[in-house]
């Protein structure tokens, strides 16, 4: 094949591959992420590691069991905690969604990111972190454990940390943010850890 048309299709070919949408993994090559944050914490990934731990201890059985404790967990507890557990998972898409190319798990921002406020981040500033603690509470009511209970509360102390971290980093990136803080809850309105306006 000359070397002309040789070039030709090389030259189409990064035309067509530019030209295809982006696969699963495009959205996060932005994040942030890299081995040395998680040795140095430089994005804020220890928040994000420690997140990611108590949502996983979710799994765990419950502890001590209900039943130990000599009576049974009652049943309209666990199916309201069950409903809890999907109306969180239902808001945290919805946050998903509502950030769009802004989203990364970091509490530090994406570079260029807009400042989000339509949707569910009309209702608070942090919805995301909503939907886990909604998630963590149906945990709690669905199994009657305090070892879960302990969860929901590490999780609390957890993204209401994060959450500082993240608004630190919003406040000189965005003008219009001290309006929106001092207007919008937090997390959960009316809970101090969870709810700062200035």
């Amino acid at each position: 094949m000359p070397k002309q048309a040789a070039d030709q299709t090389e030259a189409q070919a990064q035309a067509q591959t530019r030209s295809q949408p982006p696969g699963p993994w495009a959205a996060w090559r932005g994040w942030g992420l890299s081995w040395g944050g998680w040795l140095d914490n430089r994005h804020g990934e220890w928040w994000l590691l420690a997140q990611l731990l108590l949502i996983g201890l979710h799994l765990l059985p419950p502890w001590p069991a209900p039943g130990s404790w000599g009576y049974a967990w009652p049943l309209p507890l666990a199916i309201g905690g069950v409903a809890l557990l999907l109306v969180g998972l239902a808001l945290a898409l919805q946050a998903f969604w509502g950030l769009g190319a802004n989203l990364t798990p970091l509490p530090d921002p994406k570079p260029g990111a807009a400042l989000v406020t339509r949707g569910p981040y009309r209702r608070c500033r942090h919805p995301l972190y909503q939907a886990i603690l909604l998630c963590s509470l149906g945990v709690v009511l669905a199994l009657g454990s305090l070892l879960h209970l302990a969860l929901l509360l590490a999780l609390v102390a957890v993204l209401g940390g994060k959450a500082r971290r993240e608004e630190g980093r919003l406040l000189p990136l965005h003008a219009d943010y001290p309006a929106y803080r001092a207007t919008t809850p937090a997390i959960l309105p009316g809970l101090p850890w969870l709810d700062w306006r200035h």
